[in-house]
């Protein structure tokens, strides 16, 4: 398998953003847990490489030794020095690619690194950036004497410009041979990689994937932590699974999905023994980490004897809208070899729908035989499966 790395470049001082450390370790947010933006930088590159190396500025080291599952590397006079330095570091770890991003860009979109990975699969050198949109101006001082500050002294043609971003990626080989080659200080990696022969091809940037520079980048960067946050809140998804069975007995019919079903025998139970509608409201109270049936309505409790199940349903629904969840799907198995489920299955999902106040497209109820083994081969009962899958609404 091909061997990804990160290298983290915090070595910088960054006096432009203020404050009273370098931007790197400052927090995102007023809250005393909020992460760093060097923490959000390596987060986000996690679930994408198998190493992550921060270089990082000598008088940094204690506050480096905060970070975890990461390799350090003091950083040199340059940032040529110190992404070499980081590289130099990696050189016997079996690293076929690397990643090189600026810790300063703390907030890059997943997509954009995963941009950089595919093109790496074709090409030596990849690397995002945006295209520059705007009107560019050089500038000069004014033709009249008696004016002062900076004025328009012309245009440049914006074809063919991009606005480079990070993180730069290379074959790990060909990048490290090429900063030892390379003398003196680089605008950035792909300057390095270029002037020794490396093609790098030019992938989707963001906007998202600002570099934290001056004071106001902090506002800016505070507020897109916030939306991603509530981005996430709301669409937080939680899974429950259900299993129920009940015995036969005397009786002719069975009471399944909310539907009567004709049937030689009938399903004892405390209730009215539903063993397909117990099941899916356990696995709605599954999803929520409300535990089952029996907690919010005990058998021993005698208000509950004979109770039509449609109840504990109801009441497994209503308490995940006041959770702040809503259905997003749910499926119910019946295992049994009788009676015939097939011809009440549009009827069931029905009722299941009607009962819980969602689209009868989210409700899906199948049956199953145990190819006669066991209890529900024997005919003695039948069991039921059933998942459920709440989101935040």
């Amino acid at each position: 398998m091909t061997k990804i790395a990160a290298l983290i470049v915090a070595a910088g001082r960054g006096t432009r953003a203020g404050g009273e450390m370098p931007k790197q370790w400052q927090r995102l947010g007023a809250t005393p847990g909020a992460l760093r933006v060097i923490d959000h930088a390596i987060a986000a590159f996690r679930p994408h490489v198998a190493r992550v190396v921060v270089v990082h500025h000598p008088d940094d080291m204690d506050l480096a030794q905060s970070l975890e599952n990461v390799t350090l590397v003091p950083g040199g006079a340059t940032r040529a020095a110190s992404v070499k330095a980081g590289l130099e570091a990696l050189e016997n770890e079996g690293i076929d690619k690397v990643l090189i991003h600026d810790a300063a860009r703390a907030l890059i979109p997943a997509e954009v690194i995963r941009g950089v990975l595919t093109a790496l699969e074709n090409h030596n050198g990849a690397a995002p950036a945006l295209m520059v949109t705007d009107a560019l101006w050089h500038a000069g001082n004014s033709r009249n004497a008696a004016q002062t500050g900076v004025f328009v002294d012309g245009t440049r043609d914006r074809n063919g410009l991009y606005r480079a971003q990070t993180p730069q990626g290379f074959a790990f080989e060909a990048i490290l041979a090429a900063h030892r080659a390379h003398a003196g200080e680089a605008a950035d990696d792909v300057e390095v990689a270029r002037a020794h022969g490396i093609a790098v091809a030019i992938t989707e940037g963001s906007e998202e994937n600002f570099k934290i520079t001056h004071p106001g980048d902090f506002a800016r960067a505070d507020a897109l932590v916030r939306q991603r946050t509530e981005e996430k809140a709301q669409m937080e998804i939680r899974l429950g699974n259900g299993y129920d069975v009940h015995r036969f007995g005397e009786g002719d019919h069975v009471w399944l999905c909310g539907v009567k079903v004709p049937h030689g025998r009938s399903l004892q139970g405390h209730s009215d023994a539903d063993v397909g509608m117990h099941a899916l409201t356990d696995a709605i109270y599954g999803a929520l980490a409300r535990g089952d049936i029996g907690q919010h309505f005990p058998p021993t409790d005698p208000q509950w004897k004979g109770a039509e199940s449609h109840i504990f349903l109801r009441h497994a629904i209503g308490l995940a809208r006041e959770m702040g969840y809503e259905m997003m799907n749910c499926d119910v198995t019946l295992v049994c070899e009788r009676p015939k489920v097939g011809p009440h299955a549009a009827s069931m999902r029905a009722a299941l729908a009607d009962i819980m106040g969602v689209d009868v497209e989210k409700v899906s109820v199948k049956a199953t035989t145990s190819e006669r083994l066991g209890f529900t081969g024997r005919e003695e009962g039948i069991a039921a499966l059933a998942t459920a899958a709440l989101i935040k609404s």
